[in-house]
């Protein structure tokens, strides 16, 4: 759980630039930087399992399709109803888009512990 946890902290704000995270969230044009920002969690998960447990590789591409699902809702969400930093319904979105990436996170932690 905690080296995912580290993951995603790595992932979702030290390799998301500002053209992933604005981008993701139009209400056009929003795939390739949503794609990129979710294949940068797909080759870090993959490369940790990898390392640590081989034959769960799969689980990057979990991680990457479930990440994906969330991150467009959100963006969905953020473009439909033009909501903005300013607005408090954008750090509700926020703060419901993290805590299902930490629930997922701890979901594939469950999985792994359980099969491992």
């Amino acid at each position: 759980m905690l080296v995912l946890t580290a993951k995603h902290v790595v992932a979702d704000f030290f390799l998301q630039n500002s053209w992933m995270a604005l981008g993701k969230d139009q209400k056009s044009d929003w795939a390739l930087p949503l794609l990129a920002h979710c294949g940068v969690h797909l080759l870090l998960t993959t490369t940790l399992m990898l390392m640590l447990a081989p034959r769960f590789w799969f689980v990057g591409p979990i991680d990457f399709v479930i990440h994906l699902a969330i991150d467009r809702a959100k963006g969905f969400c953020v473009a439909t109803f033009n909501v903005t930093y300013q607005h408090q319904w954008f750090w509700w979105l926020i703060g419901t888009d993290q805590a299902l990436h930490h629930l997922t996170g701890f979901g594939l932690s469950i999985f792994l512990a359980v099969n491992g």
